[in-house]
């Protein structure tokens, strides 16, 4: 199951990205993932309502979750971050602050993971320092 939650993040998150750069509504770009994903029968219900979930709620908490990006890495106006990090960014923090399904230290491997995957070589090390802050400070 954990590769398959690896997965629907990973489908998550490519949403994300390209209703960002495309400027497109997230729901039609995820209908298009989830049909040409390769995923078993098994897996395909579990995996398509994780991936409804974690993009729709990222996209709803839009607003509060660049409100954080904005407190946590005050350095770079989110417009300004990498797409690839800043829609990372957005579904970690989503994961973490808002939806509690999973542990956080789960939330961060797992973005650093596809920081590492799709973007620079700075990535993994931005991601996960922001999401740190996030941790550290949103604990308090």
């Amino acid at each position: 199951m954990a590769g398959t939650r690896h997965r629907a993040r990973t489908i998550a998150f490519q949403a994300l990205y390209e209703a960002d750069c495309g400027d497109r509504a997230a729901g039609p770009v995820v209908a298009r993932y989830l049909a040409e994903a390769d995923l078993s029968e098994d897996n395909k219900t579990f995996a398509s309502e994780m991936v409804r979930e974690l993009v729709s709620g990222t996209v709803k908490n839009r607003e509060a979750i660049d409100g954080n990006i904005i407190k946590f890495a005050p350095a770079w106006p989110v417009e300004q971050i990498a797409t690839i990090d800043r829609n990372i960014l957005r579904l970690a923090i989503f994961e973490i602050l808002f939806d509690n399904k999973v542990p956080a230290k789960v939330a961060v491997s797992e973005a650093v993971e596809l920081a590492k995957r799709f973007g620079s070589d700075k990535s993994a090390k931005f991601v996960n320092g922001v999401l740190g802050a996030v941790i550290t400070l949103a604990s308090r």
